[in-house]
């Protein structure tokens, strides 16, 4: 069994993986997972640094509020919301197939439906606005 450290967009993990052994070397190894640990906390520095500029997002046209942007390029299978909807944290907002597969498009934030931008079957290139949230 081997022990990594793994960083995924600043959390710490620690996963635990198991090499398998056998005739083939076919089998699929088992990985299991601890639960997240913090970081340690960085030691005070004399000078302070620059923070990476984080991804703001796409300005809408009507105003300030929260979009709902395609991850990937694909085509729109359906919308689920319309203007005037009620929208949760983490409700599936659209579904965008990509390569295949049907990917649920999930709003980052609560709020009102503003303006759905896409329509169905239109095809979206990553970053697209699809919906705008107020």
């Amino acid at each position: 069994m081997k022990k990594f450290r793994v960083v995924v967009e600043g959390e710490t993990f620690e996963v635990e993986v198991e090499e398998m052994g056998g005739a083939g070397g076919n089998a699929a190894p088992q990985i299991q997972t601890a639960k997240p640990q913090t970081a340690p906390a960085p030691k005070a520095n004399p000078a302070p640094q620059a923070e990476a500029p984080k991804s703001a997002p796409a300005p809408s046209s009507g105003g300030g509020g929260n979009t709902v942007d395609a991850p990937i390029a694909g085509n729109v299978l359906d919308i689920k919301v319309s203007t005037g909807d009620q929208v949760e944290n983490g409700q599936v907002v659209a579904i965008l197939e990509a390569m295949k597969m049907e990917n649920e498009i999930t709003a980052e934030a609560s709020g009102t439906v503003k303006e759905v931008k896409v329509s169905k079957g239109a095809t979206v290139n990553s970053g697209d606005t699809l919906i705008v949230l107020e």
